[in-house]
């Protein structure tokens, strides 16, 4: 299946689809809630005072137990080892971004590697997640690629994968550019993948280069504040753009990822699966770790392979905050949830 510029740029344009006035007083109201929502979450993301206040109450510390998998390594392994034996695949992300010393940068590889030892030893289900800024980017590129460089030959070593995380648009390039380089590398094809953000009108084109390289991508909707010159600013735009790219990478022989809590989405995929008859093995849902537990059981009861994104760390506000804005309907996610701990 294609993902064509045909499409795209007809999804660029807004075509109308509502039939009907009231359903289209309701589309307006959602995508102004979604947008107010949307920049208040990204707005706290960046606030130092508000994180301070949030890392050390109380109240922070239980949402950050119920969606972030402890502080320190031996607590996300643990939890990884509770999710592999219900059946769900594991991506293990060590919190942390926008470093600007050497010192910390190594610090953070490091956790990288003590992650990679522990899933070898105890044949974990598990890859790794690294974002480019908390190992250097920031600082030189070509420090960021050599401690990312180093990352992937263990990773190598242990027979595992690196995912190489993607950040605001400012690194979408770089971090194209980089992954498709330490892929080229001797040995490391298929050991190397990256992430596309279906908000971006960039993503088809991104896509399609991926794709030609034999690149895995993990395909979310995008978490950062982007202007309208870059990503589509309605909601329903970048639902319809994501679908479009789903079901091309799905297609395209290159295993994906499918990161979506959204369950709309998730049955279309489900729909998809069956009128094409194409088989499970060519991707998996991703979901993050602690929202909709009850549906990524369901996948794997019926057969699907679920990955599940599995942060920990101090660093855990930023995070969280992001993933409120990506989609506001998290936090009737983290509500309900929370009450049913």
């Amino acid at each position: 299946m294609k993902c064509s510029s045909r499409r795209l740029r007809h999804v660029r344009r807004g075509a109308t689809r509502t039939t009907s006035l009231n359903k289209g007083v309701r589309s307006v109201f959602s995508e102004r809630y979604f947008s107010v929502l949307r920049s208040a979450f990204l707005a706290l993301s960046s606030n130092a005072s508000f994180r301070h206040f949030s890392e050390q109450s109380a109240a922070g510390r239980q949402v950050s137990q119920r969606f972030v998998a402890g502080m320190q390594p031996v607590e996300a392994i643990s939890a990884c080892q509770t999710l592999n034996r219900e059946g769900m695949a594991v991506t293990l992300d060590s919190l942390g971004e926008s470093v600007l010393e050497e010192r910390a940068a190594r610090a953070s590889a490091d956790v990288y590697h003590q992650l990679l030892d522990a899933i070898a030893d105890r044949r974990l289900d598990a890859n790794v997640s690294v974002k480019l800024t908390q190992i250097g980017m920031d600082i030189e590129t070509a420090m960021a690629e050599r401690i990312a460089g180093e990352i992937l030959q263990h990773a190598t070593a242990v027979d595992s994968f690196v995912r190489i995380d993607m950040e605001g648009s400012a690194y979408t390039e770089a971090t194209l550019a980089m992954t498709e380089r330490l892929h080229a590398r001797p040995g490391m094809k298929g050991r190397v993948g990256t992430v596309l953000q279906a908000y971006l009108y960039r993503t088809a084109d991104d896509a399609r280069r991926l794709v030609e390289k034999g690149i895995r991508i993990r395909l979310c909707k995008g978490a950062y504040k982007e202007p309208p010159e870059r990503a589509f600013p309605e909601k329903r735009d970048v639902d319809e753009n994501y679908v479009a790219l789903m079901t091309y990478l799905a297609t395209s022989g290159v295993f994906c990822g499918i990161a979506t809590h959204d369950e709309r989405i998730v049955n279309t995929m489900r729909t998809f699966v069956r009128t094409h008859s194409l088989p499970k093995h060519m991707f998996e849902f991703q979901m993050l770790y602690g929202i909709r537990r009850d549906l990524q059981r369901t996948l794997v009861r019926e057969g699907y392979k679920v990955r599940v994104y599995l942060p920990f760390g101090t660093e855990w506000y930023p995070y969280f905050m992001r993933r409120l804005a990506e989609r506001p309907a998290n936090v009737l996610f983290l509500a309900k949830n929370f009450l049913k701990r």
